[in-house]
């Protein structure tokens, strides 16, 4: 069976891979075209499948080179050395990888693929979206290379299940919505994750959070405060995430719950959960909320939760009062008040029967600090807020921000031109750092800095 599907998924792709997205479509020869197919169809006849089948993909992808290579080479063909090598690898990229977007992901510069049906595709490349040249033949094709996505990981998508989500093998995040709920062809987006986790002094250097809000935040996370991470869509909140639970003590025992994993944590014990959605039955369903209510019978020392969107934050916030201090989550929000907000609706719908003001002093209780990350216009990821959560006013929550980032204009070259200041507020967990051993400087809370 394995052996079959491998053979059918080849002989489907006996078109036209695609060019460099950087440098456009090929406007390459029919010579070269003919060639090329000619190529194409020779590799997949000379293979034997029941031997690919079993064949490690790395060892594969090696012995089809060669063979590729040694055939071109003897063709004589009137190429250049670049432009056989070019042969080479589309041929490849077609029969073993993504096709058309195989450069892209290849490209350690892209962190997210946007396809829009088979003529459209972007990505984001620091920060900023750019549309490329990179185009299918068409929708089958496009849903071709989606099938092959989807299979690697296990799932399924068709007519019946026309949208997917799910973890690629090399751990980006997948998803994909398809005809007829998708009205211009399948629609594609691949959200990529760096190999080397960004650390806190990556941070510090790329101007997205300065020296004194970072030894603010490490003092915090340390001792235990329960933080939250607000922002919109690729603004970054992952990726602080990562870098506030590396301040996180090695000995302590933590679990993490996530979607899709995307957390690179690197304390020896760790415990990772994932999400499973229906099968086609729609049974099998794993919620977040469930993990969480699991992970308490867990003895974790920290809960992370790589992003509260429902019900499961009352079951959060519980935890973070039941003695499970420095927990962290992230949640979509376009300002620190928002993401109270958003926290006040999610907690009314796992408990529907909570009055808004007991609401509001479970949110003011549990959480002591929220972060506001954003992605500015100019693409660049800042750290826009450290708001602390002071307790109830009345049926109010009571908030006062810390260190704030003022934006003041745009330059000619499309930079964003701000600074980052301290509000002068000194925070009243600093007594809860100082119980801990972490004494804040007094300089920490005049500080100022133009970016």
């Amino acid at each position: 069976m394995a052996s079959n599907r491998m053979l059918d998924r080849m002989r489907a792709d006996r078109r036209k891979p695609a060019a460099s997205p950087l440098s456009g479509p090929s406007q390459n020869s029919p010579e070269y075209e003919e060639s090329k197919r000619r190529f194409h169809n020779e590799l997949l006849d000379s293979l034997d499948f029941e031997e690919v089948s079993n064949t490690p993909k790395e060892e594969l992808y090696d012995r089809m080179r060669e063979s590729l290579s040694e055939r071109v080479e003897r063709a004589q063909l009137p190429l250049s050395r670049p432009e056989r090598e070019r042969m080479v690898q589309e041929i490849l990229d077609n029969v073993l990888g993504l096709g058309p977007i195989e450069p892209l992901v290849r490209d350690p510069a892209v962190s997210d693929i946007l396809i829009n049906g088979p003529k459209n595709v972007f990505v984001d490349r620091k920060g900023k979206l750019i549309k490329t040249n990179v185009v299918f033949d068409d929708n089958k094709h496009l849903m071709q290379i989606v099938e092959r996505i989807v299979v690697a990981v296990g799932r399924r998508v068709d007519e019946q299940n026309p949208m997917v989500d799910a973890r690629m093998q090399d751990g980006s995040r997948f998803n994909a919505i398809i005809p007829p709920l998708a009205l211009d062809g399948a629609a594609v987006s691949i959200r990529r994750f760096g190999t080397v986790p960004i650390t806190a002094d990556d941070l510090i250097a790329f101007g997205s959070c300065p020296r004194p809000m970072m030894e603010v935040l490490k003092g915090a996370v340390s001792s235990g405060l329960n933080s939250i991470i607000s922002g919109g869509t690729g603004s970054g909140k992952t990726t602080l995430l990562n870098v506030l639970s590396s301040f996180i003590p090695s000995d302590e025992r933590i679990i993490t719950i996530e979607d899709s994993a995307e957390l690179q944590l690197q304390q020896p014990h760790i415990v990772r959960l994932e999400t499973r959605p229906a099968n086609i039955e729609g049974k099998g369903e794993v919620t977040q909320r469930e993990l969480v209510k699991n992970c308490l019978r867990m003895r974790p020392d920290r809960i992370i939760l790589g992003e509260i969107r429902g019900a499961e934050a009352i079951d959060m916030l519980t935890a973070m009062n039941t003695g499970h201090d420095g927990s962290l989550a992230t949640v979509h929000a376009n300002n620190t008040k928002d993401a109270l907000a958003r926290f006040e609706t999610m907690v009314s719908l796992g408990m529907p029967n909570m009055t808004p003001k007991a609401i509001r002093e479970t949110i003011a209780r549990a959480l002591d600090v929220i972060i506001q990350q954003s992605r500015l216009v100019d693409g660049s990821r800042r750290v826009l807020a450290i708001t602390e959560v002071t307790g109830m006013e009345g049926d109010v929550i009571t908030t006062q921000d810390i260190f704030v980032f003022q934006q003041e204009t745009v330059d000619k070259n499309g930079k964003v031109r701000g600074r980052f200041k301290a509000t002068g507020i000194k925070p009243r967990f600093a007594t809860r750092l100082a119980s801990h051993g972490i004494q804040l400087s007094p300089q920490l809370f005049e500080f100022e800095m133009e970016v």
